[in-house]
């Protein structure tokens, strides 16, 4: 078992945000562990992100499952042996849909990936963290603008960011007396695969069809490698970077 800089695990690290942000801890001396439901996705960003002397290991999980996600964390200790980063990245989300026409299968999707995987992911982390000597260590949620402000249409995934507010207090405030620092990053449209329609036009409040700008998710990972690099005695709570452009202040 060996120790290499400070330990991070990223779920949803096989594209997207998650990508963005498992590379920028590499470069900045970390070593990640990858978490996501794609072994080759996985995989293709280990070989993307490699620097000379860094250091990652995949783990294929599914954030929804309590044995998968136990396993990540016992891999994850197997192979480095303490644990300073969580952050709880992987997203999911349907298509715009009225409220009345979601289906269960359609809400329990959003629901166990975005608020109950994040939670089981932080359940883990927590009992790690809390042990390990020395103890502590930090966790950052990705939340979004949806956290504060819906979108038209959007009631499961806007009801999980709301929830993952809530889960973000809960961890700091109970993590205090462990020296677990746990804060939220809120994403305006980063361009993933998720926002891809923005491009296109995507439904706004007053029902018209309007394009939205986007912005590189490595200003999003920037923004994470900042807040992983404090000190535990210092925790940004909660930090918003978005398309300065996009339609969020004011919203409906």
């Amino acid at each position: 078992m060996v120790q290499q800089s400070r330990i991070a695990v990223i779920t949803g690290a096989g594209s997207g945000v998650g990508k963005a942000i498992s590379r920028a801890l590499v470069q900045a001396g970390f070593t990640v562990v990858l978490a996501g439901r794609r072994k080759d996705a996985l995989e293709a960003v280990e070989r993307e992100i490699a620097t000379p002397g860094g250091s990652t290991l995949s783990v294929p999980t599914d954030i929804t499952d309590v044995s998968s996600v136990a396993a990540l964390f016992s891999k994850a200790k197997e192979a480095f042996g303490r644990l300073d980063l969580l952050v709880n990245n992987a997203g999911t989300n349907i298509p715009p849909v009225p409220l009345e026409d979601i289906t269960w299968d359609q809400w329990r999707t959003v629901v166990d990936t975005n608020l109950t995987g994040a939670f089981l992911c932080t359940q883990e982390a927590f009992r790690w963290m809390k042990t390990q000597d020395p103890r502590g260590g930090r966790i950052i949620n990705n939340g979004s603008v949806s956290a504060y402000t819906p979108r038209p249409n959007s009631a499961p995934y806007t009801a999980t960011k709301h929830a993952i507010s809530g889960l973000t207090k809960s961890t700091a405030l109970d993590g205090r007396a462990y020296d677990i620092a746990c804060g939220q990053i809120d994403i305006g449209n980063a361009a993933t695969d998720m926002t891809s329609k923005m491009a296109t036009g995507v439904l706004q409040a007053d029902g018209s069809i309007a394009t939205e700008p986007t912005i590189d998710p490595k200003h999003v990972a920037d923004a994470v490698v900042y807040m992983a690099g404090l000190p535990l005695s210092a925790n940004v709570q909660n930090i918003t970077v978005m398309a300065t452009r996009m339609p969020f202040i004011g919203r409906g």
